[in-house]
């Protein structure tokens, strides 16, 4: 399977590698089984987070044992150096090791000040002296954080959200992480899973030498449609563009990524979901949104108190509310017309 190299880590890592978020609602007997799989398959490079519930303790399970053959990143969502050492030694314990790879900073709303001796980057650097920690990287949805990360020279890594429907301003990331030598993995894939052409996405990231895309993989044919792309390594033809240029055409935009960042909603709104309602509707089989429990989850649209918050704390700037009540009225349509099909 394809190596490259994440920046001046020096890490070498499969250009098809496992993002270990979906492991987290599969049971672990699965889930073991699951990332050994993608292991023996050749895949090398496997990342997760400490705000994924048990995702590092399943990791840990299954990989243990080949530790020196694989590449694992973990997160730390910690602002205070306390937290954070708490964090980073509850992962190393979490996923039976004795150093991580890489430890990134979970989507911080500004970047973590490297001389701040009560900080979590104090953490980090001193977790690097102990030997417990390899390298320093960073995730965000925030382009100005990413921009100013890549400019900081602090970082070695950055994770941001990367797909075929991003902007000539993200475009930009993946060249300005070049030309820093600095490590580019790519989330969001199938950007929260509204892009259901997985051949299209893997030839849109093949184009970008230096770029890591991590698939969240929850069961095994999903596994399997990553593992055979892998092997056949397709190049881009012009009816997977067709599907690009339709997607971007009908997606570009104010869509909703699924980030959850949003949350928690005082009113109880599902709003990583609602909010991209229309997409799921007409790109997924949309039968089990015709559900009792699904029409009363949409109409829990309708108790929003206008807090605003979610809206303040989307990444990409979105008039969340405003978007709630279009995506409510078109779900009352649709409804009217499909759930008695």
């Amino acid at each position: 399977m394809e190596k490259i190299r994440l920046g001046r880590t020096e890490l070498y890592v499969t250009k098809t590698a496992f993002g270990a978020l979906p492991i987290q609602r599969i049971s672990k007997a699965d889930a073991v089984k699951l990332v050994r799989r993608a292991y023996d398959s050749g895949i090398n490079y496997f990342d997760t987070a400490n705000m994924y519930t048990d995702s590092e303790e399943k990791l840990g399970e299954a990989l243990h044992d080949v530790r020196q053959n694989v590449v694992i990143s973990t997160k730390t969502g910690a602002v205070d150096k306390k937290t954070a050492l708490a964090h980073m030694e509850q992962s190393l314990r979490s996923l039976r090791t004795d150093y991580i790879d890489l430890i990134q900073f979970h989507n911080p709303a500004k970047l973590p000040d490297i001389e701040d001796p009560d900080g979590a980057f104090a953490a980090a650097l001193e977790m690097q002296k102990k030997g417990y920690v390899r390298h320093i990287g960073i995730t965000n949805h925030r382009l100005g954080v990413a921009q100013e990360a890549i400019v900081s020279g602090n970082f070695e890594t950055l994770q941001f959200p990367f797909c075929y429907l991003t902007t000539e301003k993200e475009l930009d990331l993946v060249a300005q992480c070049k030309a820093a030598d600095m490590g580019y993995i790519a989330m969001k894939g199938l950007s929260g899973g509204l892009l259901n052409n997985a051949e299209a996405c893997y030839c849109f990231m093949r184009q970008f030498e230096n770029v890591v895309p991590i698939w969240g993989i929850q069961r095994e044919e999903e596994l399997d449609e990553w593992l055979e792309l892998a092997e056949r390594n397709p190049e881009m033809t012009p009816e997977l563009q067709a599907v690009i240029d339709r997607d971007r055409k009908e997606l570009a935009g104010n869509f909703c990524r699924s980030c959850g960042y949003c949350l928690p909603c005082a009113a109880g709104i599902d709003i990583p979901q609602a909010a991209r309602m229309s997409a799921l509707l007409r790109r997924s089989p949309y039968r089990p949104y015709m559900s009792d429990e699904w029409h009363a989850k949409m109409h829990k649209i309708e108790e929003c108190v206008h807090c605003d918050a979610c809206k303040s704390r989307c990444p990409y700037g979105l008039d969340t509310p405003e978007l709630l009540k279009i995506m409510l009225a078109d779900y009352d349509q649709f409804y009217a017309e499909h759930h008695n099909d």
